[in-house]
């Protein structure tokens, strides 16, 4: 029996003539009825290229309408969507490629000299982003597509970021992207109304499945950001009319720096939304202080990305919390025994619902360790107040157990960057023959601003138990960060070992 929610198809019915999409760089607008034209005609020129169910579509490209086509129309014939992170190296691109073997890649003109990069391994290319592919998008449409296709088949794979090893692919299926989505919509009480400029990129879950495919389900308008400048950024959340926002810590830390977030009252937005790694409180300070809604989450490419629902009443009064758990997931905390935590207690974060990844490619042994009896095992760390509240420690790989005493770097880094001469901070853990581990501090300072190792520790013993003291603070003029602005710990304990 053939899966017959096509919503997109009935988007486009229900609402034919508002816009769906645009493009900032452009300023290109396309309607739920040409968003959906568009999609039917890449799946027959797909269908016609010879594309069969479970074949992978790959696609390099900047954020573009063309992700949504593509993505639409593996939906519509069965084939999975690869976006590639067009942020690493060739090297490791072809290495994420000789994993997934798509049949097909698209190439945005950005990218076109990369082309020739894919041919040995057995994969075509075609151009995105230039007028042969607008001819795609117009192809004539075929019969209906009459391929059995059930929730529970794959829709995308997103690869991992790769920080602790190689990237793994992670399957999601009709299923777990329609009910992200659908919880989205309802716990957060989205309407047709709503607005959003995306600047995380669509090879990530959450410039996919944040707030992307939430919007254009329940009917609202997605704006495409090209790359993230702060002022323009700022500019263009109010030329749009943009009532949500989703940006990670990093972002906000340069947007709550600028002239112009101090001059607009941002008079269209409902919240702005923090995500991908914990937020710094002087941020949540930034924002109070201008009476703006803000509020961070909590999310994984194998569950969701979005887990939690909190209030931005609750969020100024419980800062750093992501809230409780959504309508439709439910959530548990367990130690190191298996058994649950108790109020206050530390364990593993673990996520169960129908938004939950199907399985890693090519990786059952890492399948088996992370999803359990429908549990994905998240290698988080939280803990959950009286009133049910969660919050997320920091990563069970970056916890310091230094002298036995277990010590978590996000406790460290909020109180250090509540100094007024620190711009950013990072902790880890490195290695120490006395202690076991050593807790290290890498600290940016702020414009004219200096500190000396003494001045910071005795900052450090106002607060923090003497274990949690960093052993060992390096100055340096930028932290190393991802492709999606988390703060690489694995580059921070390369930089270490030269310092």
């Amino acid at each position: 029996m053939r899966w017959e929610l096509d919503w997109l198809d009935n988007r486009a019915r229900l609402s034919p003539n508002k816009i769906a999409v645009i493009d900032e760089n452009t300023n290109k607008k396309w309607t739920y009825k040409e968003l959906n034209d568009r999609s039917d005609s890449v799946a027959s020129w797909l269908q016609e290229r010879g594309v069969k169910q479970g074949d992978r579509i790959g696609l390099l490209s900047p954020n573009h309408i063309s992700c949504f086509d593509l993505l639409f129309a593996c939906s519509k014939i069965g084939a999975i969507f690869v976006p590639l992170n067009w942020r690493l190296s060739i090297h490791e691109i072809r290495e994420i490629v000789k994993d997934c073997s798509p049949v097909l890649i698209g190439i945005h003109l950005q990218f076109e000299t990369l082309s020739d990069q894919f041919t040995d391994i057995g994969s075509s290319c075609f151009s995105v982003g230039e007028a042969s592919y607008e001819t795609i998008t117009s192809f004539p449409k075929g019969e209906n597509f009459t391929e059995d296709i059930f929730e529970t088949n794959p829709l995308a794979m997103i690869y991992t970021g790769g920080t602790t090893g190689k990237p793994k692919g992670v399957v999601l299926s009709h299923q777990s992207i329609l009910w992200n989505a659908m919880n989205t919509i309802i716990s957060w009480s989205l309407t047709g109304e709503d607005v959003t400029i995306n600047y995380l990129p669509m090879f990530h879950t959450g410039g996919l499945n944040a707030l992307s495919i939430p919007i254009l389900m329940i009917g609202g308008t997605v704006v495409l950001g090209d790359q993230f400048y702060a002022p323009k950024t700022i500019e263009s959340i109010n030329h749009y009319r943009c009532t949500i926002i989703l940006l990670v810590p990093t972002m906000y830390h340069m947007l709550i720096q600028t002239d112009e977030f101090q001059t607009t009252d941002f008079p269209t937005m409902k919240i702005f939304l923090s995500g991908a790694a914990p937020c710094p409180l002087q941020i949540y300070d930034a924002f109070q202080k201008k009476k703006l809604a803000f509020k961070e989450g909590y999310g994984l490419t194998e569950a969701g990305p979005n887990n939690f629902y909190i209030s931005p009443e609750d969020a100024q009064v419980k800062r750093g919390s992501v809230g409780k758990p959504m309508l439709f997931n439910t959530i548990k905390l367990v130690k190191s025994d298996g058994q649950e935590t108790e109020v206050n207690e530390v364990g593993e974060l673990c996520i169960k619902g129908k938004h939950a990844f199907s399985y890693y490619w090519n990786h059952e042994r890492a399948t088996e360790e992370t999803l359990k009896d429908g549990w994905v095992q998240t290698g988080d760390l939280a803990k959950k107040d009286e009133e049910g509240f969660f919050y997320i420690v920091g990563r069970k790989k970056d916890m310091i157990i230094t002298g036995g005493e277990n010590v978590y770097p996000l406790e460290i880094e909020h109180w250090l960057a509540e100094h007024p001469g620190i711009d950013e901070v990072a902790v880890i853990g490195l290695p120490d023959e006395k202690w076991g581990e050593m807790v290290a501090a890498f600290i940016i300072l702020k414009d004219s601003f200096q500190l000396n190792v003494e001045e910071l520790r005795e900052y450090c013993e106002v607060k923090l138990g003497r274990y949690k003291i960093p052993k060992k603070f390096i100055l340096l003029h930028e932290l190393p960060k991802t492709h999606v602005g988390k703060i690489d710990k694995k580059k921070l304990k390369e930089i270490s070992q030269i310092r």
